[in-house]
């Protein structure tokens, strides 16, 4: 996409190097800053895929790892590459991107390629000592190294970067002895963003700095510590076994989890670790993968610990590439199925309603749960096409029960929105079109929203959600108590239903203060004039509790599964009439690994 003509100028004047490229990496645009310091002309460069204008060592990594990497996060940062200017030489650089999506569904790139003004420093200083004679030749040999070392070091920790490393690795492997085992240790740290949203970016370098020297620390004088990019460290030290390595990353862990100052605050980092063996076949790209798998498990774990790679298990990042795919064709063939699940008036013990959770009818797998796609298509965008299918067929399907209820109360129906869609202007003309299409009342429509959602932005939730309230339609507040809602914000947010987390309702019992808790949310919805309903309910115990509390609903597997529509219709009808309220959820909130899918819009 070509720059507007109102920014045109900052564009081209920009200090660093500004590329678009379309999904395909394809150049579309770019400053005259890039041109300056590559030599090309914007017709050289305009249609050209941006790998082709990298050294061969960086394409592939670029094909291999960063673009898979753009397709799940969205962004990239601070990678280390090699741009190869017009007379063909290598120019040593940092490269950030980030995916763009506009509202016409189209997406673009938009790179920033920094290169260090040291870097030019020393070209600058390289050229004049080549052309004057009288420059002594110790000044070139000083130029060159500096040159050289800027390629190789990252230029805010002065530890070795990605090129560096494996100029490392590559010595490293093929010195190795016998009886010494190279262990490679991917460093990274825990909730990094957090620190630069909250405190900036400068904090986020003086806690990277302070990182780095605590790593180096760590290590004997056998041992690298590297920076590759971002907050990803790596560490290679010389041990005698996988359990030298396991207590190595002990000890990083350890150091870096002790308290620092950062701008007068006392921060407490963490890390996930991954750990990787050399053996006959292994290469610095592929000792590097294995360690950077093992971290993404460590990760899954539940972060600060670490993970030693088994050269047995899958790629997990292919796995979710793969899953990506086959998802995009799952949702065009119509694979997705919505079940329901029997929401209980606690005091009569009568259903009043369902909720939709959905499933995925792989071809191979059989039925999907949603935890094992829900945050792939969360994080890959997917699950605005999801949501939107779910929120379709809930509606339909309450209209449909509707139309053949000869009489008995309508049918309700709860839709979870995710935080993605609380950002998306659309979302109230959405809903308004859905609820138009199938002739279904607004005031039958309860929308879920979850509580961690709803405090990224207060701000914004509250305009949403008002929007949303003037429609019609009912919200709730999802899985309460994993946030950090407060009275205040429950005060001002048109809620009309607050719906108790199952983790605390399943500790009801277990003398671990889950009662308390469970009592505190009751009194806490009464007092503000609102339902409470309790999720997770698995047990007569759970529900009398729960009942001597006051709660107004439930749900959960002491009532029922989640049922296909006509078994669904069998199970009320085998029950006493009740006037039906379906809430519509794709999240499933029992304990077989049925995990909240979200209904994105």
């Amino acid at each position: 996409m070509t720059p507007t003509a109102d920014y045109e100028q900052l564009f081209h004047r920009a200090p660093c190097s500004y590329l678009v490229t379309d999904e395909s990496w394809t150049i579309t645009a770019a400053n005259g800053t890039f041109l300056d310091w590559t030599g090309y002309t914007r017709d050289d460069v305009v249609g050209v895929a941006l790998p082709r204008l990298m050294s061969a060592d960086d394409r592939l990594a670029h094909a291999s790892r960063e673009v898979p990497r753009m397709q799940l996060t969205g962004a990239v940062s601070e990678v280390s590459i090699e741009i190869v200017d017009v007379l063909g030489r290598h120019r040593a650089a940092l490269l950030t991107a980030v995916r763009s999506v506009h509202e016409d569904g189209t997406a673009e790139f938009r790179v920033i390629i920094f290169s260090a003004h040291e870097r030019h420093q020393y070209e600058l200083e390289l050229v004049a000592a080549r052309r004057s004679a009288e420059e002594s030749e110790e000044r070139s040999i000083r130029a060159e190294a500096g040159l050289q070392y800027l390629a190789l070091h990252d230029s805010l920790t002065s530890l070795p970067n990605r090129p560096g490393l494996a100029a490392i690795l590559e010595k490293e492997l093929a010195d190795r002895q016998p009886d010494v085992s190279i262990a490679l240790l991917f460093v990274d740290l825990d909730h990094f963003k957090s620190v630069n949203d909250s405190l900036g970016h400068n904090a986020g370098d003086e806690l990277l700095t302070i990182v780095a020297q605590r790593l180096s620390s760590s290590v004997r004088g056998t041992g690298t510590v590297a920076r590759l990019a971002g907050d990803e460290f790596v560490v290679v030290e010389h041990v005698g076994s996988a359990t030298d390595a396991t207590v190595l990353a002990e000890r990083l862990l350890d150091t870096i989890n002790r308290s620092m100052v950062i701008e007068g605050l006392e921060v407490v980092c963490s890390a996930s670790i991954g750990i990787a063996l050399a053996d006959e076949t292994a290469d610095p790209e592929r000792l590097l993968r294995w360690a950077d798998i093992a971290m993404y498990r460590a990760k899954a774990r539940g972060r600060n610990t670490w993970e030693v790679h088994d050269p047995s298990e899958a790629d997990p990042a292919v796995n979710r590439m793969r899953l990506l795919g086959e998802l995009r064709h799952g949702i065009e063939d119509g694979q997705l199925r919505v079940h329901y699940q029997p929401r209980m008036n606690i005091a009569t013990n009568s259903a009043i309603g369902v909720e939709a959770l959905v499933r995925w009818e792989h071809p191979t797998r059989g039925l999907l749960q949603p935890g094992d796609f829900i945050d792939l298509a969360e994080e890959s965008g997917l699950i605005r096409g999801l949501g939107a299918w779910v929120l379709d067929e809930a509606v339909q399907q309450g209209a449909q029960w509707n139309r053949a209820g000869s009489g008995e109360a309508p049918v309700g129906m709860a839709v979870n929105l995710s935080p993605r869609q609380l950002v998306d202007p659309q979302l109230t003309g959405i809903v308004e079109a859905v609820l138009a299409r199938h002739d279904f009342d607004p005031g039958l429509l309860i929308l879920e929203i979850t509580e961690t959602a709803l405090m990224e932005n207060p701000e914004m939730a509250l305009k949403v959600l008002t929007a949303l309230k003037a429609l019609g339609v009912g919200l709730a507040i999802d899985d309460f108590g994993t946030g950090y809602a407060s009275l205040t914000y429950l005060k001002h947010f048109p809620i009309d239903e607050l719906k108790i987390d199952r983790s605390f309702v399943s500790g009801l019992g277990a003398g671990n203060g889950d009662a308390a808790i469970v009592s505190s949310c009751i009194q806490l919805a009464h007092a503000v004039g609102i339902r409470a309903v309790a999720e997770g309910v698995e047990t007569d115990y759970q529900r009398s509790a729960l009942l001597t509390m006051g709660c107004d609903l439930a749900q959960g597997f002491h009532y029922s599964r989640p049922l296909a529509p006509d078994l669904l219709a069998d199970w009320i009808t085998a029950r006493p009439p009740v006037a039906p309220q379906i809430a519509v959820d794709l999240t499933d909130p029992e304990p077989d690994d049925d995990v909240e899918a979200l209904a994105v819009v």
